[in-house]
């Protein structure tokens, strides 16, 4: 009578043969976290100096703000004390929005360079972890075709 054959012993086999380097997921998760960490940086510290930008544009709108709402003897300083006010909020408007975007500009590099650098060392990775692959599948193919 034929037996049934063992292929838990024959998966066993093949899977030994061709061993999983687990240590190059967790250089690809350790550059992830890393590139990750540091695109947060860019974000947090963006978000830091947005937020500087737009205190100090309320401070100063609301300075402003302060002078307009004083009582004025003539009707006519009224008008002169909304145009002064006008011109000097579109003046920090002006200023303000180029703030923001010098900002902008700025994350818009770091990002770049961030990206950049993580594609080549991606690159490099996947470089070494292909050439690895490859010598061992040979070798074990060698190995299994020796037997």
């Amino acid at each position: 009578m034929a037996s049934t054959q063992d292929f838990t012993a024959m998966m066993k086999d093949a899977m030994s043969a061709f061993p999983v380097d687990t240590s190059a997921m967790e250089g690809i998760f350790k550059s992830s976290a890393t590139l990750n960490e540091k695109l947060s940086g860019v974000a947090l510290e963006a978000a830091g100096k947005s937020s500087e930008i737009s205190n100090a544009w309320t401070k100063d709108t609301l300075a402003k703000l302060s002078d307009l709402s004083k009582a004025k003897a003539e009707p006519a300083d009224y008008a002169k004390a909304m145009t002064d006010f006008a011109s000097a909020a579109a003046e920090v408007a002006a200023e303000n929005m180029s703030a923001y975007a010098e900002l902008a500009k700025k994350v818009q590099m770091d990002t770049v360079e961030l990206l950049m650098a993580a594609g080549k060392d991606m690159t490099e990775d996947a470089t070494k972890a292909v050439k690895k692959a490859t010598e061992e599948a040979t070798a074990a193919a060698k190995k299994a075709a020796a037997k």
